[in-house]
């Protein structure tokens, strides 16, 4: 059994391995059943705190305050971004007891602008680390050429820009969802069905993260050399004119009669639920993104087929704990951490959402 200096909570010893403080208590004293992976990481930081007893010590003796910045999206309630906002929130409780503060900066979405002022913003105040959620490529990759000059560390959530020198990735791996979302939607689908594929249009800037489900689900149809065999229709939503979208469905539905499919690679896909619900067209098979009440009611009405879902707010969380690693106690930590896809149907959402660890 680990004698644990009394300053050493299980908590910090939970947190810094990555599992429950159950698991720590159960490796501790040698009782109950634990993963090798989980004990192997739980006694990894107990040698380290044996071993280098100024590790805790190293942040709270030098009173040095770190300021974590964290850029993502604005968002109504009922946002998948809201959920990212609440795993930072537990990250600043739990992470506190080490001098680390987070600070938000939210971008409007839909318009580079907005993310161009903010980050400039951020730039002024020199923050010890940002945490980014690279929704605008181009953009993104002008901030971080801008941090990397100044040395400020970076890393990434919900989705990734490759070839940059970030510390970590949490989020999908968001090519091969748009994979699995072809496979799902066009799965024993008739030749000759058309196919809608929606987008929401952004002022000077595609989504990092659409664009790469997009080619996601493009491969897959590359792959299975199903080019001829269904006719894909791109159309553009407006994010602020409902009336607008659901009119133009209606004379797309008007002039192209086998629309047997609809996709779009966002949150809002109860958006076009609404509108195909209203149209009476939910014989339309549908697949979206993320567990957004709105998404989840008509997912359980049978109007969504499918949801492809994820965890945001352990991304967010995660993000500031491995940064907490890096910058403070200097463990070892993953660059890319892909979270799993899950598919969600109508069948199993219940038992999905109140599930609890």
């Amino acid at each position: 059994m680990h004698d644990l200096n009394p300053k050493i909570r299980i908590k910090d010893i939970a947190l810094l391995a990555g599992v429950s403080e159950g698991t720590v208590d159960r490796v501790l004293h040698e009782r109950g059943d634990v993963s090798a992976k989980s004990r192997e990481a739980v006694t990894k930081v107990l040698d380290e705190m044996n071993y280098k007893p100024n590790l805790f010590a190293r942040s709270l003796a030098s009173k040095k305050q770190y300021r974590f910045v964290c850029l993502f999206p604005s968002y109504v309630v009922g946002d998948y971004w809201e959920n990212v906002d609440k795993g930072f929130n537990l990250a600043a409780q739990d992470f506190s007891h080490y001098n680390v503060r987070i600070e938000k900066q939210y971008f409007n979405q839909y318009d580079t602008r907005s993310f161009v002022n903010v980050s400039n913003d951020i730039l002024k105040n020199e923050p010890d680390a940002v945490i980014i959620a690279p929704i605008f490529r181009n953009e993104s990759s002008a901030f971080i050429d801008e941090l990397t000059k100044r040395r400020i560390p970076y890393s990434f959530i919900d989705s990734m820009i490759e070839d940059v020198d970030y510390l970590t990735y949490y989020g999908q791996n968001s090519f091969s969802s748009g994979y699995i979302a072809a496979k799902l939607l066009l799965n024993s689908l008739q030749n000759g069905a058309q196919i809608l594929v929606i987008r929401t249009h952004r002022k000077g800037s595609v989504s990092n993260q659409t664009l790469a489900r997009n080619n996601g689900f493009m491969q897959y149809i590359q792959d299975n050399k199903l080019e001829n065999h269904f006719e894909i229709i791109n159309l553009e939503f407006n994010n602020n004119d409902e009336e607008a979208n659901k009119n133009l469905l209606n004379e797309v539905f008007t002039t192209h009669l086998d629309i047997k499919a609809a996709i779009t690679f966002n949150s809002r896909v109860y958006r076009l639920a609404k509108h195909l619900d209203e149209l009476n067209h939910t014989k339309v098979r549908l697949i979206g993104y993320d567990l957004l009440t709105q998404n989840v009611t008509y997912l359980q009405q049978g109007v969504i087929s499918f949801l492809i879902a994820q965890r945001p707010d352990k991304q967010a969380y995660f993000t500031v704990r491995d940064m907490c690693r890096e910058l403070i106690f200097r463990q070892e930590i993953k660059k890319v951490n892909y979270v799993p896809i899950d598919i969600l149907i109508k069948e199993n959402i219940e038992d999905y959402i109140h599930f609890t660890e």
